[in-house]
């Protein structure tokens, strides 16, 4: 209602104001589903729909090497699971900017940040030690 007071255009409000409210409201949700539908996937190749599990099931039905592509299988379910997730996180913070003031840093600026101190320590070793020469007269 203030935006429309201040004449504000409709589209302008709805992709200003009222969607990144309620992005913030349903993106956690929202992303943790589909994160639980992909975990899910993994216990439906037992009804034979074409997926992941199912696909590793025919091709190690032909060459009888079951653990090696269970293996493989469950590494693609972690990386397409991590993937989501680190997703989601940047998404979540990317709409709850005009919520949190600071924000915590993310992992990438964590790491940079860890490299730049280590490399100013580095720095400070490696700085060559000198006299202290008070003045006066050295004997």
């Amino acid at each position: 209602e203030a935006a429309a007071a201040l004449g504000i255009p409709r589209l302008r409000q709805i992709r200003r104001i009222v969607l990144p409210q309620a992005m913030r409201a349903i993106l956690p949700t929202a992303g943790n589903e589909i994160i639980g539908l992909l975990k899910g996937t993994s216990v439906v190749y037992v009804m034979a729909i074409g997926e992941l599990f199912y696909q590793v099931q025919v091709i190690y039905g032909r060459n009888g090497r079951v653990i090696p592509l269970l293996l493989v299988a469950t590494a693609w379910y972690v990386l397409l699971t991590s993937l989501l997730s680190v997703a989601q996180y940047y998404v979540e913070r990317r709409y709850a900017r005009g919520a949190d003031r600071t924000p915590p840093p993310t992992p990438l600026q964590r790491a940079r940040r860890f490299l730049r101190d280590l490399r100013a320590a580095a720095a400070r070793r490696e700085a060559p030690v000198t006299a202290l020469h008070l003045g006066g007269e050295s004997r």
